[in-house]
């Protein structure tokens, strides 16, 4: 620990060891609708050149039943730009007297290696702690060097909505004319800035925040609980320097891990042209050079140093014909800029439902790279990790969101395109008979289109049938059925790709037969088992992320010797999240029944939670209608 953080720990320890580690030095208050009690936490940052900070952090939880038993594992990691200098765990009961105490060399240590990483130097610490008693406490203490720097760790005081915290703390040391960087969320509480020789110490304190009572549907973390960002402004690692203070800057540190990273070996260049070279269009040529990539190359992670940052270059990927986002999208970059399109270099936060950057604060914010190639009337967006999605389709893991854009120029903030209701269709045609004895056989064609088809595109081009007919029982909510079988066929010509699914199925009982009577739902797959729970007091937004569209048509003959007893109403439901339509028609021995839901994401305000709660109360009871048909007499 350095001499400025030990004095500050010190300078805290009052009021750490006043309130000892008993359960019973906790406010009640703290204790309602928590699972977990952060009794204590500190971090300082002592930054002490561009290119070098040391920092410090404390750790202590109670935890109050098994829901939080998480908190009892500790997991820290380390590469060649950060050293773990100190490391310490503490096992409390609930009397506060110790039980266990673990060093650094008492901590397994592992490579962190994944399925997808082929190598890194990413390594870590993980110390287990486990209590059979409620509640107890745990004690986790780090201090580490870091040479190189990238980012800041943040302060996140308020880490799960079932956590009350009694105290924490963040403190900044730095070079009095060091820019420092920090951007706060969901709280005003300014710093205590004081100035002692050559630095100056920033300390941020928040006391006694209870736990909160989650809410579905509910704005993420982010958006609700005090965090801070914080972040470098110059930095440098491994002889690259840069600065952070604005987007711009911060793209042109990008450009200069990328420059010069774009020579294609000559036999490389030479098929570029072999493909190319006869074609007419730019949007032609992305396609066979994107397809060119995605049959010649394939993903595997290589994370070493300044290489977590900077992609491998070019040739490299054409001789191994492997790389990670970094890479793969340099080499498309490359292959294009040999055909003569220029593309650019975007890194962006994958994955599902990402949380939002925050676009007024330049940071490292981002875990994957893509490449786009602007056109005079459109964006080409390639996701060059894929094998098998079509050139200009990005998926629900990169879509509808901001990336930075790193060129010559420098930076800039680009958006992603948005698939909403109408791209996102999944439109179902079912014909169906249902025998004497109640069985339906039915046979399904089903459309699904751009994000609609996601998960299935992911299926059907990396798992074994097996594997698929495991999704198809899990997705089909009938009581008893057997598929007969199901087939496959995939359409990328278009930059919105959907998959056509052909299923063949038998359900046992699926009507049923009463005396004389047969009830039957025409309702046969999309039946909605939404119901949401109504609260006196709703606190928090409602946030809706799914925006799409869902027809089927369905055709049931019925068995001879019946007639139609009872028909419920056609329904109609507009609202502010969605509309949903049914149609139905009953002939001599057959029904059509036509079911339409369109779903709108959005945020929309508490008050309209109940409105919400009433309008899939609604789609429930309508998707579970049943037909009456009597035995003709």
């Amino acid at each position: 620990m350095t001499k400025a953080a030990y004095l500050l720990t010190i300078f805290f320890s009052n009021y750490l060891y006043a309130q000892e580690f008993n359960i019973s030095t906790i406010p009640d208050s703290l204790m309602a609708n928590a699972n977990v009690i952060k009794r204590y936490e500190e971090t300082i940052l002592e930054i002490k050149s561009p290119g070098k900070y040391i920092s410090h952090e404390r750790h202590v939880y109670t935890i109050l039943n098994g829901k939080a038993d998480d908190y009892a594992d500790y997991k820290t990691f380390y590469d060649r730009f950060t050293t773990i200098d100190y490391l310490s765990g503490k096992l409390y009961n609930a009397k506060g007297k110790e039980l266990k105490h673990v060093k650094k060399a008492d901590m397994a240590d592992y490579g962190d290696i994944d399925g997808y990483t082929m190598i890194n130097d990413i390594r870590y610490r993980v110390c287990n702690f486990s209590n059979r008693s409620y509640p107890y406490t745990v004690d986790f203490e780090e201090d580490d060097t870091n040479d190189g720097v990238l980012s800041f760790p943040g302060w996140i005081p308020v880490q799960t909505v079932d956590m009350a915290v009694q105290y924490s703390k963040y403190v900044i040391i730095a070079p009095k004319d060091y820019e420092v960087r920090y951007k706060q969320l969901n709280f005003a509480i300014e710093p205590v800035v004081i100035q002692k020789g050559d630095a100056k110490i920033y300390t941020w304190e928040i006391k006694n925040i209870h736990a909160r009572i989650p809410e579905i549907l509910a704005p993420r973390e982010q958006e609700i609980d005090a965090r801070m960002l914080v972040a470098p402004s110059d930095f440098e690692a491994e002889g690259y320097k840069g600065n952070m203070s604005t987007w711009e800057n911060y793209g042109k540190f990008i450009y200069l891990l990328t420059k010069g990273r774009d020579v294609l070996p000559e036999e490389t260049k030479q098929k570029v042209h072999a493909l190319t070279d006869k074609l007419t269009g730019d949007r032609e040529k992305i396609n066979v050079l994107y397809d060119f990539l995605q049959k010649n190359t394939h993903y595997i992670s290589i994370q070493l140093g300044i290489g977590g940052w900077q992609p491998l270059n070019a040739e490299f990927v054409s001789t191994k014909k492997y790389g990670d986002c970094k890479a793969l999208s340099n080499y498309m970059i490359s292959l294009l800029k040999e055909a003569g399109i220029t593309a650019k270099y975007v890194e962006i936060r994958g994955e599902e439902n990402s949380l939002p950057i925050i676009t007024d604060f330049p940071e490292f914010q981002f875990n994957h790279v893509i490449c786009c190639v602007p056109m005079q009337k459109d964006t080409v967006w390639l996701e060059c990790t894929s094998a098998s999605l079509p050139a200009g389709y990005l998926s629900g893991f990169t879509s509808n969101r901001w990336g930075l854009l790193s060129d010559a120029t420098g930076g800039k903030l680009v958006h992603t395109p948005k698939y909403d209701f109408n791209e996102n269709v999944q439109a179902r045609k079912i014909t169906a008979t249902v025998s004497d004895e109640g069985n339906l056989s039915a046979d399904v064609e089903t459309q699904y289109k751009a994000m609609e088809q996601d998960r299935l595109e992911g299926l059907i081009n990396n798992y074994s049938n097996d594997r698929i007919s495991e999704y198809l029982k899990r997705k089909i909510d009938l009581p008893t059925y057997y598929i007969q079988n199901f087939h496959y066929t995939e359409y990328k010509k278009d930059k919105i790709p959907y998959i056509k699914e052909s299923i063949q199925l038998t359900a046992s009982n699926y009507a049923q037969i009463t005396g004389k009577r047969l009830f039957i739902n025409p309702n046969i797959l999309t039946k909605s088992n939404i119901k949401l729970p109504l609260n006196e007091v709703r606190m928090y937004d409602v946030e809706l992320y799914d925006e799409y569209t869902n027809v089927d048509t369905v055709s049931i003959k019925i068995p001879d010797g019946y007639v139609v007893e009872s028909v419920f109403q056609n329904v109609k439901i507009q609202s502010e999240f969605g509309t949903y339509t049914i149609t139905v028609k009953v002939t001599a021995d057959s029904i059509l029944y036509v079911r339409k839901e369109v779903n709108f994401s959005g945020r929309f305000p508490a008050s309209d939670y109940a409105n919400l709660v009433q309008y899939y109360e609604q789609v429930y009871k309508a998707d579970h209608k049943q037909l009456v048909y009597a035995k003709r007499e």
